[in-house]
């Protein structure tokens, strides 16, 4: 079974919403608020590391693709899989630079995903994809870098009144950094 790992830019009262840029009020809260302090990002080069697959929602697939894949950064994001769980794109495939990323139509299908042989799947962004899967039981990890800012409002990872029963997390890894970044990772304890 495929680990699902959820990785976030989270602001410290839940918001993951245009942490780089768009359109909400606040947005590159990540780059504008908070001093950059390079080995708070160590975490994201271990993902690339690990991660064999990128699941998007739609809207972050909207927001990333017509960027990633000529950055050089994401170099290794760009060649590996990549699927996207929408019900309105159309087709099968939707482009990703000079390739195609794959279309699931519901969580069922990011369920079988899971159950195919491979190595983790990494979650960006997406927090809607993030909340169904977290509802529907699929998740397995969480990476939070938590930012010491309060945005009061946009989307949030955890939200009141979702489906999400009760989820025991055992803290696995943690550390913090001078400009009041906090790394978080939570193993799901099944």
């Amino acid at each position: 079974m495929r680990p699902i790992v959820i990785t976030e830019f989270i602001s410290l009262d839940g918001i993951v919403d245009s942490p780089g840029g768009g359109d909400h009020p606040h947005a590159g809260w990540t780059f504008k608020d908070v001093d950059f302090v390079e080995e708070a990002y160590d975490i994201k080069g271990r993902e690339t590391e690990q991660a064999s697959a990128l699941l998007l929602g739609r809207q972050s697939y909207d927001e990333f693709f017509p960027v990633w894949p000529s950055m050089e950064e994401f170099a290794t994001y760009n060649a590996m899989p990549k699927y996207v769980v929408s019900t309105t794109l159309a087709g099968d495939t939707a482009p990703w630079g000079d390739s195609e990323v794959q279309v699931l139509r519901s969580l069922d299908d990011v369920a079988a995903l899971k159950e195919t042989d491979g190595g983790e799947i990494h979650v960006h962004g997406s927090p809607t994809l993030a909340q169904g899967l977290a509802a529907a039981g699929l998740v397995d990890r969480y990476h939070l870098l938590v930012f010491p800012v309060l945005l009061g409002s946009g989307k949030r990872l955890f939200v009141d009144g979702t489906a999400l029963d009760k989820t025991t997390l055992e803290l696995t890894e943690h550390a913090s950094y001078p400009n009041g970044i906090t790394l978080q990772v939570y193993e799901v304890v099944r």
